[in-house]
């Protein structure tokens, strides 16, 4: 078994102290101590993969028939499947910003979608937060980040800016193609700082452009940290023939729009088994630790499977929210493990943290779910759990939807200018009944906390 750091660091002191009385003992337990500690356990490398709008039942492993994912289902397979896992926002901007700092997204300048257009972007980065990827450099990790950005277009607010040592993907929101990368008519992809022009269907490139990365590091002693972001499955739905006519095939009774959706979800899935191979094929697998997950529910008009839960991206109900989760990590997380933990994007920051044997920093709003991917205890302490989305639009006019989850308790605001909704999740899952009316002091204490919420996030100025 090998020793743990603690072990070395104890030891070590005793050898400094021996060092004055018995120089030559000293050598030779220094020299045990430290060969002890050349063998100690490295640190994993990490993979974080984030699909764009995959529904929460659009996977096959979650008993969805009319899909085959079998490399997303390896995770879920070889990995803990997380029953409760809940993007920090039912848009993109705000749970990227989750992710990447630890906490709640206004409260880091991104209560909404950051867009290339300043009077419909509703979000800007501050500068005060501290990145996943600053974070690990101080345990000697690389990172990159591949595929999909949506935090900033300008510095300070690009991935070199915040930490990243490698940045090969696409700055925006959405493409508007996914063969011609561009947005409004401007190409936001990038090499590192470099603006440049790439030919095929962007699922391809990222996938690409990550096993490159992987090739890269096969052979370094450092740690590394890989955050492969997909557009897929984000409008516009478009797969490339073959993997439409193939589902078209096995299944001609699909319709159009449905068939297109499935088709670019596989074509993703594809993707990711060529990302696990190339693990598989470097020997990199064994030390490390996989995420899968999804940046928000997905849209039904897309035909998307949210499971069972009510409503869709962009919404506070919990088909916007719940999200695929599962994390391998082999020799540590037990394979088909599953969990019913509450868990958001914003505890992967701690998590990882841990994992890598760093302290978060203070203040963040993450928890760390680490005793439960070692399959150990680890009590669900009560926590309130603050979902936000600003928007424009006649919809929204500039305002904020909310919801906050208080244990078996969510009070929804789902439009600024409609009265909030209470909903008891362990009765009423899908969220049928609505009993603000009938619970009014459950209403009132939920209303109180939701805003102190909002008051909290007021300090953080969403605007440059």
């Amino acid at each position: 078994m090998l020793p743990s750091r603690a072990w070395i660091d104890r030891n070590r002191a005793i050898v400094l102290r021996a060092s004055r009385a018995a120089p030559f003992i000293a050598m030779l337990a220094s020299s045990l101590v430290f060969s002890q500690a050349c063998r100690a356990e490295p640190h994993p490398n990490i993979v974080v993969i984030l699909a764009d709008d995959l529904g929460r039942g659009d996977y096959s492993a979650f008993g969805t028939p009319d899909l085959r994912t079998p490399h997303i289902d390896r995770l879920f397979r070889e990995g803990m499947t997380f029953d409760n896992f809940y993007a920090n926002s039912p848009v993109c901007s705000p749970t990227r910003a989750a992710l990447m700092t630890g906490c709640y997204p206004d409260r880091v300048g991104v209560p909404g979608v950051i867009r290339d257009i300043p009077a419909n972007s509703w979000g800007y980065l501050s500068q005060k937060c501290v990145f996943l990827p600053s974070r690990l450099k101080t345990a000697g990790y690389h990172s990159a980040i591949v595929g999909k950005w949506h935090l900033g277009f300008d510095a300070p607010n690009t991935p070199l800016d915040r930490g990243f040592d490698f940045f090969h993907g696409f700055l925006g929101d959405m493409m508007d193609d996914y063969w011609s990368h561009l947005r409004n008519g401007k190409n936001f992809l990038r090499h590192n700082r470099e603006t440049i022009v790439a030919e095929g269907h962007a699922t391809d490139l990222f996938t690409a452009w990550a096993c490159d990365y992987l090739k890269t590091r096969a052979d370094k002693p450092e740690p590394f940290f890989l955050y492969l972001a997909y557009n897929a499955p984000h409008d516009p739905i478009q797969p490339p023939v073959e993997w439409l006519r193939k589902v078209k095939e096995r299944q001609p009774e699909i319709t159009e729009p449905r068939a297109k959706l499935v088709a670019l979800i596989e074509h993703m899935d594809a993707g990711i088994g060529q990302v696990l191979n190339s693990l598989d094929r470097l020997k990199l697998s064994e030390n490390t630790l996989v995420v899968f997950t999804s940046d928000n529910g997905g849209l039904l008009s897309r035909q998307a499977r949210n499971g069972p839960y009510r409503s869709e991206k962009q919404h506070m109900y919990e088909g916007g929210l719940r999200v695929p989760g599962a994390v391998r990590w082999p020799g540590k997380t037990a394979a088909a493990s599953r969990s019913e933990r509450v868990v958001v994007t914003m505890d992967l920051f701690p998590t990882l943290c841990e994992a890598a044997g760093i302290t978060s920093p203070t203040g963040i709003d993450g928890v760390s779910f680490l005793p439960t991917l070692l399959g150990k205890l680890q009590s669900d302490a009560p926590r309130d759990l603050y979902f936000v989305r600003r928007e424009g639009g006649p919809a929204y006019g500039g305002k904020t939807i909310e919801a906050l989850r208080r244990g078996d308790w969510k009070l929804v605001q789902d439009s600024p200018f409609a009265p909030r909704e209470l909903f008891n999740l362990t009765r009423d899952p899908l969220e049928t009944t609505d009993l603000a009316q009938s619970e009014p002091e459950i209403f009132r204490a939920l209303s109180a906390a939701l805003q102190a919420q909002i008051q909290r996030a007021g300090n953080a100025p969403w605007q440059p």
